[in-house]
């Protein structure tokens, strides 16, 4: 006896009542990284042996710190999303899943704040 209600069904949400949300943004942020690793990619590859000014510059181009801003915004989310499904599927004990959770949530916070301050501060000239 199935004791969903067909809204329910319809809907896909399951007991946490997240549904597919999560597994979307996966993948939508799995698909945003492919152009913006590459391109960040061919941002380092054409910066090799370039003076730290050149690099600055580079940066500092309005275009150029937007796509990197989105590129770091994309990839820490996607590591965020990613390291809570392994932690929700290997992790059973419920205080250490809990503290894991919110220990993954500050960390990618902080990778992700502290990249797009360095480009803020390159970007802007400091």
């Amino acid at each position: 006896m199935n004791m969903r209600t067909p809204m329910s069904r319809v809907r896909g949400l399951g007991s946490a009542k997240d549904g597919t949300t999560h597994f979307w943004r996966q993948r939508i942020t799995a698909i945003a990284n492919l152009p913006l690793v590459i391109l960040f990619l061919i941002l380092v590859i054409t910066m090799v042996g370039a003076s730290h000014g050149q690099v600055a510059a580079l940066l500092g181009s309005p275009m150029v710190a937007i796509l990197v801003l989105f590129g770091i915004a994309s990839v820490t989310t996607h590591m965020w999303l990613g390291m809570q499904v392994v932690i929700e599927d290997y992790i059973h004990g419920e205080g250490a899943k809990i503290l894991l959770l919110i220990s993954n949530g500050f960390f990618c916070a902080f990778v992700g704040l502290s990249a797009a301050f360095a480009l803020l501060k390159i970007s802007f000239g400091g």
